[in-house]
């Protein structure tokens, strides 16, 4: 079985860490790492150096629409970085995460 190991940035600490609350109570994701980061993007025709904040996130396959939907709800930017990856773990790691998110 794999899940999901989703990117999320934000513009502060405190941003991130609501986010990813609202995201645990919500029950569409199982664990957050969150971490500082500076980045360099394009926005509205202007390169932008700006401090950031990210959250790793895990997720099962079957949760990742109820994430996506939930993180644009609340997330601060018009465009919200927002990147899934499929990855395997151990066994005992899977199944908590499904655990943490199974709604059933």
């Amino acid at each position: 079985m794999s899940f999901l190991s989703v990117y999320i940035t934000h513009p502060t600490e405190s941003a991130a860490k609501k986010i990813t609350s609202f995201l645990i109570e919500r029950r569409v994701i199982a664990c957050a790492n969150l971490f500082p980061i500076t980045s360099a993007y394009w926005w509205k025709g202007v390169v932008q150096n700006d401090k950031e904040w990210v959250s790793i996130v895990k997720t099962t396959h079957e949760r990742w629409e109820a994430l996506e939907k939930a993180v644009v709800e609340v997330h601060p930017y018009d465009v919200p970085c927002i990147i899934r990856t499929t990855v395997d773990a151990n066994q005992a790691y899977e199944d908590w995460i499904r655990s943490c998110v199974d709604t059933d």
